[in-house]
């Protein structure tokens, strides 16, 4: 499940977003009591979270908070601390989306505002479960897992 905070009015798709989660659930067999969080932000707020966490300030499209270092196969016995004890349920993390800059990049990008959402909603998710893209090798490995789950869904640059 993902918990989709959003106080900017986005007109966020929070369907899609559902979708991705379930589809990314999916890809890597985790377990039915993983979550994941998800703010909209406008640009100034996002920007305060840059700037406070990253010393970069700037507006960014998409920011991530992991809980865990998370270890593939995911196996929920792996984390017996981070399970909720009211829920049962295990954090992967926190990520933040500005909106207003998916829109803008959907524009540069040529595509739709849906799709942008739902690749940076999706990267967010994969910087959760350790991937990353600060090496080369490890970008195009993140790269191929971002294209193979949204071509998965039939999500493809407009």
């Amino acid at each position: 499940m993902i918990e989709i905070f959003d106080d900017t009015q986005s007109g966020l798709d929070t369907e899609l977003i559902k979708k991705v989660f379930d589809e990314v659930c999916k890809e890597f067999s985790l377990p039915d009591n993983v979550y994941a969080e998800l703010t909209v932000a406008d640009g100034e707020t996002i920007r305060e979270v840059n700037r406070e966490y990253r010393n970069v300030d700037s507006v960014t499209d998409v920011l991530s908070f992991p809980n865990l270092e998370v270890k593939l196969p995911f196996k929920a016995e792996d984390y017996p601390d981070d399970v909720d004890m009211a829920t049962g349920e295990i954090l992967l993390g926190e990520i933040m989306l500005c909106y207003d800059r998916a829109v803008e990049q959907s524009k540069e990008y040529g595509h739709s505002v849906e799709r942008e959402c739902a690749y940076l909603v999706l990267h967010g998710l994969l910087h959760l479960l350790g991937y990353d893209h600060m090496e080369e090798d490890d970008k195009v490995e993140m790269r191929a897992m971002e294209e193979k789950i949204l071509s998965s869904m039939g999500i493809t640059r407009d």
